[in-house]
């Protein structure tokens, strides 16, 4: 019998959220909205009902996935260098640690709502029978640009064949792919190990697969240090034949940045602790232990953790990007 692995990614930090992620309170570590858990927690709740439980990590965060999901074996990245490097390295653990079993890939900072565990099992059995590697989609409410998109090919009952993955588009691409019925890529995977090292082996990720396949864990950490930072979706998928395709019957947000707060507001403002608001809609106000107030301005973020204050117009969030990337050259990150 098939055995689910669970496979958390928690190494990342979540930048588009700053100043309330940082890279010493990444986005993974924060409760966001009405639940009082972590993001984090609340993923390893989701798939609970997995075999085994794994958490993929930096270092640095280790001891906090330890506290936060005390019944999850860590697994420590030898380098942060994106998501395809780390899960060549939860493949090559896993399949050292565990007998015939199926890895369920999901990112440990995404908002996921109701139906999460039928999709997932679905996607676990699509792997098993298939040997393919399978990626989920869910269903765009938008023309988003700040996602990948994936379309669907041929129908197989449970699943589709993947006939392209199309990389983050500007705004008229985006609604052309929603027209044609395109799928985001919320990249969330099952394959069993083997399928996905075999695949990785033929693109960026060789040289990693290689040293990790020896068993050297010194050949292994130069090989990190070696690669540069790739995404799953290029290094792998995007190179790989035969991928599957199963649809999300779950609503989703990955809430990458401050403007899916907004999205996700009850009332005319989205505020996350103290907050007041007068003659003021379609803010998103959040703070730490500070109160803030804002009148008679719309459409804005007001940010303030810990000494830091961030303010940027709503359909302008993903620059804070910007920020943070001037922010780290200047070692204030």
């Amino acid at each position: 019998m098939v055995t689910t692995a669970a496979v958390l990614l928690a190494g990342g930090t979540g930048t588009r959220l700053y100043p309330a992620s940082r890279s010493h309170r990444p986005k993974q570590f924060l409760a966001l909205g009405d639940d009082d858990r972590s993001l984090l927690r609340r993923t390893a709740d989701r798939a609970a009902f997995a075999d085994d439980l794994f958490v993929v990590t930096r270092d640095s965060y280790a001891d906090r996935v330890r506290e936060a999901v005390p019944e999850a074996t860590v697994l420590v990245e030898p380098a942060g260098r994106d998501t395809g490097p780390a899960l060549a390295y939860a493949a090559s653990e896993v399949s050292d640690r565990l007998d015939d079993a199926v890895m369920l890939c999901l990112p440990s900072d995404h908002v996921v709502g109701e139906g999460f565990r039928d999709t997932a099992e679905t996607a676990v059995s699509v792997a098993e029978r298939t040997g393919d590697l399978v990626t989920l989609g869910v269903e765009p409410d938008r023309p988003a640009t700040g996602y990948g998109y994936i379309q669907p090919g041929a129908d197989h009952g449970d699943h589709y064949a993947v006939r392209q993955f199309r990389e983050k588009p500007d705004a008229a691409t985006a609604r052309e792919l929603v027209d044609a019925g395109c799928l985001w890529n919320a990249g969330m995977f099952a394959w069993t190990p083997d399928a996905f090292l075999d695949a990785a082996g033929d693109g960026p990720l060789a040289p990693l697969v290689t040293a990790l396949e020896t068993e050297d864990g010194e050949s292994a950490d130069s090989a990190f240090d070696a690669v540069d930072p790739v995404s799953v979706d290029y290094a792998v998928l995007e190179r790989a034949s035969g991928v599957r395709l199963v649809p999300a019957g779950f609503d989703w947000d990955d809430v990458g940045a401050w403007d899916a707060l907004a999205r996700r507001a009850d009332g005319d403002n989205a505020t996350l602790g103290e907050a007041l608001t007068i003659d003021a809609a379609g803010n998103v106000v959040a703070s730490d232990d500070k109160h803030v107030s804002v009148v008679g301005a719309d459409d804005l973020v007001v940010a303030a953790f810990d000494d830091r204050v961030l303010v940027v117009p709503v359909d302008e969030a993903q620059r804070v990007r910007e920020v943070v990337a001037e922010l780290r050259e200047n070692g204030q990150f």
